[in-house]
């Protein structure tokens, strides 16, 4: 996961940086240096697994290279039957 794509994910489900830090339990200051790298995020290892693990709850879906470039975006209802 790279610093756009994490700021990317938490902008496409409308969450703000408390929001996300909240879900996260880390702290804002924490994930603003998260968002601003540029490249792969950089932070303790379960610091990362948490703030994926809350954006993954909330609908997103991250998209991994694959000769298109890094992505994210929302899971469809039909994938989650929640959304």
């Amino acid at each position: 996961m790279t610093g756009r794509q994490l700021a990317a994910a938490r902008t496409i489900v409308g969450m703000t940086q408390a929001d996300l830090a909240a879900k996260a339990n880390i702290s804002v200051p924490t994930l603003k240096r998260m968002e601003a790298a540029n490249g792969p995020v950089v932070g303790m290892a379960n610091n990362i697994a948490a703030i994926r693990a809350a954006l993954e709850a909330a609908g997103v879906e991250f998209i991994p290279e694959n000769g298109g470039g890094l992505g994210v975006r929302l899971r469809t209802a039909t994938a989650t039957g929640k959304i």
